[in-house]
C-alpha cells in the first residue's frame, strides 16, 4: 500500500518508525554462536564426567546449560526477526499504517482497543537485548501488537499513540498549522 492511499484513508503522514530486523538478526547470530560453543564444549565434558563427582558435572551443567539457553534464545530471536522483517510503523492524524514484510494494514485510532505495558526491563543491557522498553498495541479484534526497543523511536511512538487512543489528542500532520 502506498502512503498516498494511507494519507487519503488516514490524514497527513506524521512520522516513520522502523524496526531494525539486521539488529535482531544480528543478536540471534551472536546468541545461537554462543549456544552452539556450549554445547560443542559441553556435550564432551559430559560424556568425560560420567562416574566422576569431582568438578567435572559441574563444569558440564554449566557449559550445556548455557548451550541450551543460548540455542533457545537464538532460535527465539531467529523467528522474531524474521515474523518482524521490515516492520515499519507510519504515524497518521488518523491512525497507523504496520507494515511488514511488505504487506501493510491501516489500522485507524478508533480500531486500537488499548496501549499497554509501557514498561521496560530496567537491567543492565536491556537496551541491546531489546527490552528496555515494550509495549503492545491492543486491537479490537483481539489482536496485540508488540512493539519493543529494536523500533526506532519506541518510547516516542508509544507517548503518540496513547495520546491519540486514551486522550483523544491525535498527532498534527507536516504542515498543518
Amino acid at each position: 500500500m502506498r502512503r498516498t492511499e494511507a494519507a487519503r484513508r488516514l490524514g497527513g503522514f506524521v512520522r516513520e518508525h522502523r524496526t531494525d530486523g539486521g539488529r535482531r538478526l544480528r543478536q540471534a547470530g551472536v546468541l545461537l554462536v554462543v549456544g552452539a560453543v556450549g554445547l560443542a564444549f559441553g556435550v564432551p565434558v559430559a560424556v568425560a564426567s560420567i562416574g566422576t563427582t569431582e568438578g567435572a558435572p559441574q563444569l558440564a551443567g554449566l557449559l550445556l546449560g548455557v548451550g541450551l539457553v543460548g540455542c533457545g534464545l537464538g532460535i527465539w530471536r531467529l523467528v522474531q526477526a524474521f515474523r518482524t522483517r521490515e516492520q515499519c510503523f507510519d504515524v497518521h492524524e488518523r491512525g497507523l499504517t504496520h507494515r511488514v514484510a511488505g504487506a501493510a494494514e491501516l489500522i485507524p485510532w478508533e480500531d486500537i482497543a488499548e496501549v499497554g505495558g509501557g514498561g521496560g526491563d530496567g537491567r543492565p543491557l536491556a537496551e541491546a537485548r531489546g527490552r528496555g522498553l515494550t509495549f503492545r498495541i491492543g486491537l479490537r479484534d483481539g489482536r496485540v501488537i508488540r512493539v519493543d526497543t529494536f523500533t526506532e523511536d519506541a518510547r516516542q511512538l508509544a507517548q503518540v499513540v496513547h495520546r491519540a487512543v486514551h486522550l483523544g489528542e491525535p498527532p498534527r500532520g507536516r504542515g498543518r498549522g
